[in-house]
Protein backbone atom coordinates (compact mmCIF):
# COMPACT_ATOMS: atom_id res chain seq x y z
CA UNK A 1 0.00 0.00 0.00
CA UNK A 2 2.81 2.38 0.90
CA UNK A 3 4.57 1.73 -2.39
CA UNK A 4 1.28 2.32 -4.20
CA UNK A 5 0.85 5.70 -2.52
CA UNK A 6 4.47 6.55 -3.34
CA UNK A 7 3.91 5.69 -6.99
CA UNK A 8 0.75 7.79 -7.05
CA UNK A 9 2.66 10.71 -5.54
CA UNK A 10 5.39 10.44 -8.16
CA UNK A 11 2.87 10.28 -10.99
CA UNK A 12 1.04 13.27 -9.53
CA UNK A 13 4.26 15.24 -9.36
CA UNK A 14 5.13 14.34 -12.95
CA UNK A 15 1.70 15.42 -14.17
CA UNK A 16 1.94 18.67 -12.25
CA UNK A 17 5.34 19.36 -13.77
CA UNK A 18 4.08 18.61 -17.26
CA UNK A 19 1.09 20.90 -16.72
CA UNK A 20 3.35 23.70 -15.49
CA UNK A 21 5.56 23.34 -18.57
CA UNK A 22 2.52 23.37 -20.84
CA UNK A 23 1.09 26.46 -19.18
CA UNK A 24 4.40 28.33 -19.29
CA UNK A 25 4.84 27.50 -22.98
CA UNK A 26 1.28 28.54 -23.78
CA UNK A 27 1.82 31.78 -21.86
CA UNK A 28 4.96 32.60 -23.83
CA UNK A 29 3.26 31.94 -27.16
CA UNK A 30 0.28 34.03 -26.05
CA UNK A 31 2.63 37.02 -25.69
CA UNK A 32 3.51 36.86 -29.39
CA UNK A 33 1.41 39.20 -31.50
CA UNK A 34 1.33 40.07 -35.20
CA UNK A 35 1.13 43.73 -34.16
CA UNK A 36 3.86 43.51 -31.54
CA UNK A 37 5.95 46.29 -33.16
CA UNK A 38 3.00 48.42 -34.29
CA UNK A 39 4.18 51.35 -32.15
CA UNK A 40 7.90 50.69 -31.73
CA UNK A 41 8.72 49.69 -35.32
CA UNK A 42 5.55 49.92 -37.41
CA UNK A 43 7.24 49.25 -40.76
CA UNK A 44 9.19 46.16 -39.69
CA UNK A 45 7.54 43.77 -42.16
CA UNK A 46 7.86 46.24 -45.03
CA UNK A 47 11.55 46.75 -44.29
CA UNK A 48 12.23 43.02 -44.15
CA UNK A 49 10.32 42.48 -47.39
CA UNK A 50 12.27 45.24 -49.20
CA UNK A 51 15.57 43.77 -48.10
CA UNK A 52 14.50 40.25 -49.04
CA UNK A 53 13.54 41.42 -52.53
CA UNK A 54 17.06 42.76 -52.98
CA UNK A 55 18.79 39.77 -51.41
CA UNK A 56 16.95 37.16 -53.45
CA UNK A 57 17.39 39.17 -56.63
CA UNK A 58 21.14 39.08 -56.02
CA UNK A 59 21.22 35.47 -54.75
CA UNK A 60 18.03 33.54 -55.59
CA UNK A 61 19.51 30.28 -54.27
CA UNK A 62 19.26 31.63 -50.71
CA UNK A 63 15.48 31.07 -50.43
CA UNK A 64 15.90 27.47 -49.29
CA UNK A 65 18.76 28.26 -46.89
CA UNK A 66 16.68 30.97 -45.16
CA UNK A 67 13.93 28.44 -44.53
CA UNK A 68 16.51 25.95 -43.26
CA UNK A 69 18.08 28.55 -40.94
CA UNK A 70 14.72 29.13 -39.25
CA UNK A 71 14.13 25.37 -38.89
CA UNK A 72 17.59 24.74 -37.43
CA UNK A 73 17.11 27.64 -35.05
CA UNK A 74 13.74 26.53 -33.73
CA UNK A 75 14.74 22.91 -33.11
CA UNK A 76 17.56 23.91 -30.75
CA UNK A 77 16.59 25.98 -27.68
CA UNK A 78 13.47 27.13 -29.50
CA UNK A 79 13.18 30.03 -31.96
CA UNK A 80 15.70 32.30 -30.20
CA UNK A 81 18.27 32.99 -32.96
CA UNK A 82 20.90 30.95 -31.10
CA UNK A 83 21.93 29.43 -34.44
CA UNK A 84 23.29 32.84 -35.50
CA UNK A 85 25.75 33.31 -32.63
CA UNK A 86 29.46 33.06 -33.45
CA UNK A 87 31.68 30.82 -31.34
CA UNK A 88 33.93 32.72 -28.95
CA UNK A 89 36.17 29.65 -28.58
CA UNK A 90 35.67 27.20 -31.44
CA UNK A 91 38.10 24.64 -30.02
CA UNK A 92 36.70 24.42 -26.50
CA UNK A 93 33.14 25.75 -26.57
CA UNK A 94 31.80 25.86 -30.13
CA UNK A 95 28.43 27.46 -30.81
CA UNK A 96 25.60 25.84 -32.78
CA UNK A 97 26.75 27.21 -36.13
CA UNK A 98 30.05 25.33 -35.80
CA UNK A 99 28.41 21.96 -35.11
CA UNK A 100 28.49 19.42 -37.99
CA UNK A 101 24.75 19.68 -38.80
CA UNK A 102 25.05 23.45 -39.22
CA UNK A 103 28.31 23.85 -41.10
CA UNK A 104 26.44 23.80 -44.41
CA UNK A 105 24.02 26.56 -43.37
CA UNK A 106 24.09 29.71 -45.48
CA UNK A 107 22.67 33.21 -45.35
CA UNK A 108 24.15 34.52 -42.10
CA UNK A 109 25.42 37.70 -43.75
CA UNK A 110 22.02 38.40 -45.28
CA UNK A 111 20.35 38.07 -41.88
CA UNK A 112 22.74 40.65 -40.47
CA UNK A 113 22.05 42.90 -43.47
CA UNK A 114 18.33 42.89 -42.60
CA UNK A 115 19.09 43.40 -38.92
CA UNK A 116 21.33 46.39 -39.70
CA UNK A 117 18.55 48.00 -41.72
CA UNK A 118 16.14 47.51 -38.82
CA UNK A 119 18.71 48.87 -36.38
CA UNK A 120 18.84 52.07 -38.42
CA UNK A 121 15.05 52.39 -38.54
CA UNK A 122 14.25 51.14 -35.02
CA UNK A 123 17.39 50.85 -32.85
CA UNK A 124 17.55 47.92 -30.39
CA UNK A 125 13.92 46.99 -31.00
CA UNK A 126 13.48 43.99 -33.31
CA UNK A 127 14.95 40.66 -32.24
CA UNK A 128 17.08 38.52 -34.52
CA UNK A 129 14.68 35.65 -33.79
CA UNK A 130 11.82 37.68 -35.27
CA UNK A 131 14.02 38.65 -38.22
CA UNK A 132 14.65 34.97 -38.96
CA UNK A 133 10.93 34.15 -38.76
CA UNK A 134 10.02 36.98 -41.13
CA UNK A 135 12.82 36.18 -43.58
CA UNK A 136 11.77 32.52 -43.75
CA UNK A 137 8.17 33.52 -44.49
CA UNK A 138 9.18 36.05 -47.14
CA UNK A 139 11.61 33.59 -48.75
CA UNK A 140 8.73 31.16 -49.28
CA UNK A 141 6.38 33.88 -50.56
CA UNK A 142 8.95 35.31 -52.98
CA UNK A 143 9.61 31.80 -54.30
CA UNK A 144 5.92 31.47 -55.20
CA UNK A 145 4.71 29.81 -52.03
CA UNK A 146 2.08 30.63 -49.41
CA UNK A 147 2.10 33.42 -46.87
CA UNK A 148 1.13 33.28 -43.21
CA UNK A 149 0.82 35.73 -40.32
CA UNK A 150 4.04 35.84 -38.30
CA UNK A 151 3.30 36.63 -34.67
CA UNK A 152 6.19 38.69 -33.30
CA UNK A 153 7.73 39.43 -29.94
CA UNK A 154 10.37 36.71 -29.70
CA UNK A 155 13.46 37.56 -27.69
CA UNK A 156 16.99 36.46 -28.52
CA UNK A 157 18.78 33.79 -26.51
CA UNK A 158 22.19 34.33 -24.96
CA UNK A 159 23.39 30.72 -25.14
CA UNK A 160 24.51 28.64 -28.12
CA UNK A 161 26.04 25.19 -27.61
CA UNK A 162 27.18 22.99 -30.48
CA UNK A 163 26.37 19.69 -28.75
CA UNK A 164 22.70 20.67 -28.46
CA UNK A 165 22.32 20.34 -32.22
CA UNK A 166 21.75 16.63 -31.53
CA UNK A 167 18.11 17.72 -31.34
CA UNK A 168 18.12 18.34 -35.11
CA UNK A 169 16.66 15.46 -37.14
CA UNK A 170 19.58 14.17 -39.25
CA UNK A 171 19.08 13.48 -42.96
CA UNK A 172 19.70 9.78 -42.22
CA UNK A 173 16.56 9.52 -40.05
CA UNK A 174 13.97 6.80 -40.49
CA UNK A 175 10.37 7.62 -39.65
CA UNK A 176 10.54 6.35 -36.08
CA UNK A 177 13.40 8.71 -35.32
CA UNK A 178 11.76 11.60 -37.14
CA UNK A 179 8.56 11.07 -35.20
CA UNK A 180 10.31 11.09 -31.82
CA UNK A 181 12.36 14.19 -32.60
CA UNK A 182 9.43 16.17 -34.00
CA UNK A 183 7.15 15.08 -31.14
CA UNK A 184 9.71 16.44 -28.68
CA UNK A 185 9.03 19.86 -30.24
CA UNK A 186 5.24 19.50 -30.21
CA UNK A 187 4.98 18.55 -33.88
CA UNK A 188 3.07 15.54 -35.22
CA UNK A 189 3.19 13.23 -38.24
CA UNK A 190 1.34 15.69 -40.43
CA UNK A 191 3.82 18.43 -39.54
CA UNK A 192 6.65 16.08 -40.52
CA UNK A 193 5.33 15.43 -44.01
CA UNK A 194 4.19 19.02 -44.54
CA UNK A 195 7.42 20.68 -43.36
CA UNK A 196 9.43 18.16 -45.40
CA UNK A 197 7.70 19.77 -48.37
CA UNK A 198 10.05 22.70 -47.78
CA UNK A 199 12.65 20.53 -49.54
CA UNK A 200 11.09 21.76 -52.76
CA UNK A 201 13.49 24.68 -52.25
CA UNK A 202 17.24 24.49 -52.14
CA UNK A 203 20.02 21.94 -52.40
CA UNK A 204 21.74 19.25 -50.34
CA UNK A 205 25.42 18.42 -50.13
CA UNK A 206 26.21 15.06 -51.68
CA UNK A 207 27.84 13.81 -48.48
CA UNK A 208 24.43 13.91 -46.77
CA UNK A 209 23.14 11.08 -48.94
CA UNK A 210 26.06 9.43 -50.81
CA UNK A 211 25.94 6.40 -48.51
CA UNK A 212 22.68 5.58 -50.32
CA UNK A 213 24.60 5.53 -53.60
CA UNK A 214 27.85 3.79 -52.70
CA UNK A 215 27.88 2.20 -49.25
CA UNK A 216 24.36 1.66 -47.94
CA UNK A 217 24.94 -1.50 -45.92
CA UNK A 218 28.67 -1.09 -45.40
CA UNK A 219 29.76 -3.41 -48.19
CA UNK A 220 31.26 -0.45 -50.06
CA UNK A 221 30.84 -1.81 -53.59
CA UNK A 222 28.98 -0.51 -56.68
CA UNK A 223 25.96 -2.70 -55.94
CA UNK A 224 25.62 -1.49 -52.34
CA UNK A 225 22.81 1.02 -52.90
CA UNK A 226 19.69 1.86 -50.91
CA UNK A 227 16.82 -0.27 -52.29
CA UNK A 228 14.39 2.48 -51.24
CA UNK A 229 15.90 4.76 -53.90
CA UNK A 230 14.84 4.41 -57.54
CA UNK A 231 17.59 2.65 -59.50
CA UNK A 232 17.54 5.04 -62.45
CA UNK A 233 17.79 7.95 -60.04
CA UNK A 234 20.79 6.35 -58.36
CA UNK A 235 22.63 6.48 -61.68
CA UNK A 236 21.67 10.12 -62.18
CA UNK A 237 22.82 11.09 -58.69
CA UNK A 238 26.09 9.20 -59.11
CA UNK A 239 26.84 11.34 -62.16
CA UNK A 240 26.68 14.37 -59.86
CA UNK A 241 28.11 12.93 -56.65
CA UNK A 242 31.25 11.10 -57.73
CA UNK A 243 32.34 9.60 -54.43
CA UNK A 244 31.18 8.65 -50.96
CA UNK A 245 33.10 11.55 -49.43
CA UNK A 246 31.95 14.32 -51.81
CA UNK A 247 31.44 17.23 -49.43
CA UNK A 248 31.41 20.07 -51.93
CA UNK A 249 28.95 19.21 -54.70
CA UNK A 250 25.38 20.42 -54.26
CA UNK A 251 22.42 18.48 -55.63
CA UNK A 252 19.03 20.08 -56.23
CA UNK A 253 16.40 18.71 -53.84
CA UNK A 254 13.65 19.26 -56.42
CA UNK A 255 15.52 19.14 -59.75
CA UNK A 256 14.39 21.69 -62.27
CA UNK A 257 12.36 23.81 -59.85
CA UNK A 258 14.53 24.13 -56.75
CA UNK A 259 14.06 27.91 -56.79
CA UNK A 260 10.27 27.64 -56.87
CA UNK A 261 8.04 26.69 -53.97
CA UNK A 262 5.56 24.10 -55.23
CA UNK A 263 4.29 20.57 -54.52
CA UNK A 264 6.70 18.92 -56.97
CA UNK A 265 8.74 17.45 -54.11
CA UNK A 266 5.97 14.98 -53.35
CA UNK A 267 5.96 13.60 -56.88
CA UNK A 268 9.66 12.84 -56.46
CA UNK A 269 9.14 11.14 -53.10
CA UNK A 270 6.27 9.06 -54.51
CA UNK A 271 8.59 7.88 -57.30
CA UNK A 272 11.25 6.95 -54.68
CA UNK A 273 13.37 9.87 -55.77
CA UNK A 274 13.63 11.83 -52.52
CA UNK A 275 17.39 12.15 -52.12
CA UNK A 276 17.62 12.05 -48.31
CA UNK A 277 16.86 9.06 -46.10
CA UNK A 278 14.37 11.29 -44.29
CA UNK A 279 12.57 11.96 -47.58
CA UNK A 280 12.16 8.26 -48.26
CA UNK A 281 11.07 7.79 -44.65
CA UNK A 282 7.81 9.56 -45.46
CA UNK A 283 6.73 6.38 -47.26
CA UNK A 284 7.21 4.28 -44.10
CA UNK A 285 4.14 5.55 -42.21
CA UNK A 286 0.52 5.33 -43.42
CA UNK A 287 -0.33 8.95 -42.57
CA UNK A 288 2.66 10.49 -44.30
CA UNK A 289 2.56 8.02 -47.19
CA UNK A 290 -1.07 8.92 -47.86
CA UNK A 291 -0.24 12.64 -47.81
CA UNK A 292 2.63 12.12 -50.25
CA UNK A 293 0.36 10.15 -52.57
CA UNK A 294 -2.36 12.81 -52.47
CA UNK A 295 0.04 15.64 -53.23
CA UNK A 296 1.83 13.62 -55.91
CA UNK A 297 -1.32 13.80 -58.03
CA UNK A 298 -0.71 17.52 -58.50
CA UNK A 299 -4.36 18.29 -57.73
CA UNK A 300 -4.07 19.53 -54.16
CA UNK A 301 -1.26 22.10 -54.15
CA UNK A 302 -3.54 24.71 -52.54
CA UNK A 303 -4.15 22.30 -49.67
CA UNK A 304 -0.40 21.80 -49.23
CA UNK A 305 0.11 25.57 -49.19
CA UNK A 306 -2.47 25.95 -46.41
CA UNK A 307 -0.99 23.07 -44.44
CA UNK A 308 2.54 24.41 -44.82
CA UNK A 309 1.48 27.82 -43.52
CA UNK A 310 -0.16 26.20 -40.48
CA UNK A 311 2.86 24.02 -39.70
CA UNK A 312 5.24 26.96 -40.04
CA UNK A 313 3.20 28.91 -37.50
CA UNK A 314 3.46 25.94 -35.12
CA UNK A 315 7.19 25.59 -35.67
CA UNK A 316 7.75 29.32 -35.23
CA UNK A 317 6.23 29.10 -31.74
CA UNK A 318 8.60 26.42 -30.42
CA UNK A 319 10.25 27.42 -27.15
CA UNK A 320 10.04 31.16 -27.73
CA UNK A 321 11.47 33.65 -25.24
CA UNK A 322 9.23 36.62 -24.49
CA UNK A 323 8.78 39.47 -22.02
CA UNK A 324 11.92 39.96 -19.97
CA UNK A 325 13.53 36.72 -21.10
CA UNK A 326 16.66 36.82 -23.24
CA UNK A 327 17.55 40.09 -24.95
CA UNK A 328 17.33 42.07 -28.19
CA UNK A 329 20.75 41.53 -29.76
CA UNK A 330 22.42 44.50 -31.40
CA UNK A 331 24.33 42.16 -33.69
CA UNK A 332 22.78 38.81 -34.55
CA UNK A 333 26.16 37.02 -34.40
CA UNK A 334 27.01 38.06 -30.82
CA UNK A 335 25.26 38.42 -27.48
CA UNK A 336 25.18 41.93 -26.06
CA UNK A 337 27.97 42.91 -23.69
Amino acid sequence: MASSRSLSSRIGAMLAGALLLLLSTASAVAQLDVGFYSKTCPHVEEIVRQEMLGILKEAPTLAGPFLRLHFHDCFVRGCDASVLIDSTDVANSPAEKDAPPNKSLRGFGAVQRVKDRLQSACPNTVSCADVLALMARDAVVLAGGPTWPVALGRRDGRVSIASETNQLPPPTSNFTRLSKMFAAKGLDAKDIVVLSGGHTLGTARCVSFTDRLYNFSGANNPADVDPALDGAYVARLRSQCRSLADNTTLAEMDPGSFLTFDAGYYRLVAKRRGILHSDSALLEHPTTRAYVGRQATGLFAAEFFRDFAESMVKMGNIGVLTGEQGEIRNKCYAVNK
